[in-house]
């Protein structure tokens, strides 16, 4: 059989491509490279009709990299490496409705992450992604050169502990879990140079970044909050539309992203998996 080189067209000027012309229980050496080479350029990549098992899902995550379970998360049935993203039609808080980057309270924070869409309701429920590369290059160069030399504290404690956000949400039992597994807050460079493509990213975001390292909370705030507006400008993101069988896989060194929560009263269920990436070096 002869494989055709996929085609890539991306979503928007800030980020994100759609991957066409390939299946991925079946790609070929060469369209694997191309595959590779697309997830590096756009941070995050979409791919259509992709109707695949759990088995499948895993080894197409497995080519990537090992799986990193998330702790926290309640699990699809049989298969403890793939996270179950739910929403039923009576709850009325979601999953990730928030710009955020997923693991970033560990040590070795996850590289990437593969949504597969198993349930989808008929309109609303997109993820938005926001490009950071782009919100580094596009601060003033004084700004770029003093985040550089700093690093952030981030944790997960405040999200997923005792009395923390999900505690407090009666929906949250129903999704989460392991509140003891909680670790320490860990430290990471502000500023990360991607192992791909040896670009500089901002590494914050508003759901787990606490504060800067020698920084009080109440200092760090005004600047991270400046941080926050300026990624999360239009002209860095895209919106993906989902259907069944789609599936959608960032590079969260990269992109932040953020799932809307605009379908009261419809079912949406999806299967993530992330994989193992390593740490920063000069901070975390």
């Amino acid at each position: 059989m002869a494989y055709e080189s996929i085609d890539v067209h991306k979503l928007t000027g800030g980020c994100g491509a759609e991957v066409l012309g390939v299946d991925l229980k079946a790609m070929s050496n060469r369209q694997w490279g191309e595959v590779q080479a697309a997830f590096a350029e756009h941070g995050v990549i979409f791919f259509r009709d992709q109707n695949l098992t759990p088995e499948q899902h895993l080894a197409f995550a497995r080519r990537w990299a090992p799986i990193d379970v998330n702790r926290f998360f309640k699990h699809v049935e049989g298969h403890p490496e793939i996270a179950e993203v739910r929403k039923e039609p009576e709850q009325k808080t979601n999953i990730g409705g928030g710009w955020h980057t997923d693991h970033s309270y560990d040590e070795a924070p996850a590289m990437g992450s593969i949504l597969l869409a198993r349930e989808l309701p008929e309109e609303g429920g997109d993820t938005l992604f926001a490009n950071m590369y782009r919100a580094f290059e596009t601060l003033s160069p004084g700004l770029q050169r003093m985040l550089e030399t700093m690093n952030a504290v981030h944790g997960s404690a405040h999200i997923f502990g005792k009395d923390g956000v999900n505690d407090r949400n009666p929906e949250g039992a129903s999704r989460y879990g392991n509140q003891q597994l909680v670790g320490a807050d860990v430290v990471h460079p502000v500023v990360i140079r991607h192992p791909l493509s040896g670009r500089k990213a901002l590494y914050v975001n508003p759901a787990f970044t606490l504060r800067f390292e020698h920084w009080s909370a109440e200092d760090s705030r005004p600047l991270l909050e400046h941080l926050y507006r300026h990624a999360s400008r239009p002209e860095f993101t895209c919106r993906f539309r989902w259907r069944e069988g789609s599936i959608a896989f960032w590079d969260n060194r990269s992109v932040w992203h953020y799932a809307l929560n605009d379908y009261h009263g419809s079912r949406r269920l999806m299967h993530r998996i992330c994989v193992r990436g390593t740490g920063f070096g000069n901070g975390g």
